[in-house]
């Protein structure tokens, strides 16, 4: 049942992409900011409560839909798989890497610095056409890990309590999880949650990105070589196997809200150019199906040996 659902709420996300009116991650950000304003202080501890009572009754809400339609096997495969449609980002991704490649091709540079900020928050005001292929395949790498394998990931070993709560998680990492004045203290807990959650699922981004993206060798160089300059610890190993596979240098200097931020060089090769993104975008879609068919698998092969048993 969750192995099907997985599928099924994967295969939507792909035809249909994420909900246009109504999202559901959309009004979970809204209840999180009226929530903020009631729990915030300047300490760690009253960001430890905000995280807890926002994931744990989050996954709550995804373990009770659950365990109600466990006995019902077609409509708990639908729990999933609606649960995975909503969490997964795949298709938008895709679009945003679309879009910035189509206007980076027709040289509108104004109309790619505005875009891209719905990918990265780095300052766009000073960005060239190559500093914004870097700042998009930089930003299609992290997020094929976040919002597409870890959500599998999270999906394929707690079901909807998984992939809500991962879902949740990730969202108050989006919002609180800044090193700003205000929430350094407060967003603490939240970037650290979060930190945890994409361990695994960002090493196995990275390895996959590896296998499929054809330079396996230089994949694996460069996150054993690189992923550690970069300042988070799951973002570094995914950007080094991309900027590996795709035989490009990721990384530098980046500015935001008026802060330079050094990130370090990952990989060999040229500076990234808008020509890479579209080959970023297709390495991203086949990372999503592999990591799809790396969480599936097991369920499925347990399943047949349990009726080779009986």
């Amino acid at each position: 049942m969750r192995a099907a659902g997985l599928v099924l709420g994967y295969l939507a996300d792909q035809v249909f992409g994420d909900p246009r009116r109504w999202h559901p991650v959309s009004g979970f950000g809204k209840v999180a900011r009226s929530i903020e304003r009631t729990m915030y202080a300047d300490n760690r501890s009253a960001g430890v409560a905000f995280t807890m009572v926002l994931v744990g009754s989050t996954g709550l809400l995804g373990w009770t839909a659950d365990r109600v339609t466990r006995s019902r096997p077609l409509l708990n495969t639908a729990v999933v798989a609606v649960a995975t449609w909503v969490v997964l980002g795949g298709r938008s991704l895709g679009a945003e890497a679309g879009a910035l490649d189509d206007q980076l091709s027709r040289g509108d540079l104004a109309a790619a610095r505005v875009q891209v900020t719905h990918l990265v928050g780095r300052d766009p005001s000073q960005l060239d056409a190559d500093d914004i292929a870097r700042a998009t395949i930089e930003s299609v790498a992290e997020n094929t890990s976040d919002a597409v394998v870890a959500p599998l990931v999270w999906g394929a070993v707690l079901g909807p309590a998984g992939l809500l709560g991962y879902r949740a998680a990730n969202t108050l990492d989006a919002r609180v999880g800044h090193r700003t004045p205000r929430l350094e203290r407060f967003g603490w807990a939240s970037a650290r949650f979060d930190d945890v959650l994409n361990l695994v699922p960002a090493r196995l981004t990275a390895l996959l990105a590896a296998a499929l993206g054809g330079r396996p060798v230089a994949a694996l160089r460069a996150w054993r070589r690189d992923a550690h300059k970069h300042p988070s610890p799951n973002a570094g190993p995914v950007e080094a196997a991309f900027a590996g596979a795709l035989g490009i240098t990721l990384g530098g200097a980046n500015v935001y809200h008026g802060v330079v931020e050094d990130r370090g060089t990952l990989g060999d090769g040229p500076a990234p150019a808008p020509a890479d993104i579209a080959r970023t975008a297709r390495l991203a879609a086949r990372v999503g199906a592999g990591a799809l068919v790396s969480t599936v698998a097991p369920a499925v092969a347990v399943r047949v040996a349990v009726r080779r048993r009986r």
